[in-house]
């Protein structure tokens, strides 16, 4: 399945010879697809005050932006070129967050979410270059890519958009239904729509080390114990009060040097933060949940599965679930494991009644349910 996707490549083969070094076009990758949601479902998405969307329009010269929920006006045939994009698709369509998890050779830690663009002939986000990873999945009709590795990353002053100024592509192509292209960081691109068509975007988390920085430092002063007050007995009479003395300085900076963090503070920390769901993602509790007893019954006939807004990932035994720590016990450490790489698990059995109150307790918060109950 892997080796159709990157067109007769090994995962391995693709991670050696194309992961963040160069481009592949991938014809017929995913053969016969045409998207998985309608025209009609797009935009009934797009006008969802709970879904981040763009509607973008350019006249040739002028590019104007407006962002959700978009109205069902606009999202008609008009005189300029327009496209509509919706991002998390992956949370609000099974079969789209089926197809993100198709990608899972990357780590599901690196994954961040799916896009579907729709634009009428001519009409695309301009030319730009992303910070991350992007495999780009022609959906119904035809799309013309231009792509560029070039050094000159200036953008049109003013414009909604970053817009490269000086856009000089190497490489044209055009994608049919079911073609791939597949983009590393940085690779300047441009896609214009030939008549009406849909792309599917699978993008990839790439943070910032500045981010990083920040919000490990905010997840570490959680955990963080320097004990004693500030005191100076050998204190000596200033020139000037109001000067912050170097002897203070000294004295502080020694005490902060003190702080100090160890490879397992990282691991809790990307823990927490990689499975920290979206500020605007909300979980739905069931109305009239189950009790543990016919829950248990309901995922010994179908399963248990994560729901589509869970982030569950773990580490060397540790397991975390929408920011949270998990404490699993050894024996239950495997069933986990296969949950989080699966996102399903066809049985309970072997799991121990603690784990399995667990699950129940997530099934109750929407962080999961038996697997029945996507079909119902």
């Amino acid at each position: 399945m892997t080796q159709i996707l990157l067109g007769g490549l090994t995962a391995e083969e693709f991670l050696a010879e194309y992961w963040q070094k160069k481009p592949l076009l991938i014809r017929q990758a995913v053969p016969g697809f045409t998207g998985v949601v309608t025209k009609d479902e797009l935009f009934q998405l797009a006008r969802d005050e709970d879904v981040e969307s763009r509607y973008v329009t350019h006249d040739g010269r002028h590019w104007e932006v407006i962002r959700g929920p978009q109205k069902a006006s606009d999202l008609k045939r008009k005189k300029h070129p327009w496209t509509v994009l919706v991002q998390g698709l992956n949370l609000f369509c099974p079969d789209g967050d089926a197809l993100l998890h198709r990608f899972n050779f990357i780590p599901q830690a690196r994954l961040d979410d799916l896009m579907v663009s729709y634009a009428i002939d001519g009409g695309g986000v301009g030319p730009h270059f992303d910070n991350y990873d992007v495999f780009l999945l022609q959906g119904i009709g035809q799309r013309r890519w231009q792509i560029a590795n070039q050094d000159d990353r200036s953008l049109v002053e003013g414009a909604p958009l970053k817009i490269l100024k000086d856009f000089r592509p190497v490489h044209d192509w055009v994608l049919n239904p079911g073609d791939m292209l597949y983009l590393p960081p940085h690779w300047a691109h441009n896609g214009i729509a030939i008549g009406e068509c849909t792309t599917y975007s699978i993008g990839f988390r790439s943070p910032s080390y500045q981010e990083l920085a920040q919000q490990f430092l905010g997840h570490l002063q959680d955990s963080l114990e320097l004990d004693g007050i500030y005191a100076d007995p050998d204190l000596k009479l200033q020139a000037h009060s109001a000067e912050i003395g170097d002897a203070m300085i000294d004295r502080v900076a020694e005490q902060l040097q003190r702080i100090t963090w160890s490879r397992e503070n990282v691991r809790s920390f990307l823990g927490s933060y990689l499975t920290e769901p979206k500020p605007h993602v909300f979980f739905d509790a069931p109305d009239e949940p189950l009790d543990f007893d016919e829950f248990v019954t309901a995922c010994a006939a179908d399963g248990f599965s994560l729901d589509a807004r869970s982030l569950f990932l773990f580490s060397n035994g540790q397991f975390f679930l929408n920011g949270e720590t998990v404490e699993v016990d050894e024996q239950d450490r495997e069933a986990l494991r296969r949950l989080a790489d699966d996102r399903r698990i066809a049985t309970l059995a072997g799991i121990s009644e603690r784990m399995q109150e667990e699950l129940h307790e997530w099934y109750c918060c929407g962080f999961a349910f038996p697997s029945g109950a996507l079909m119902d």
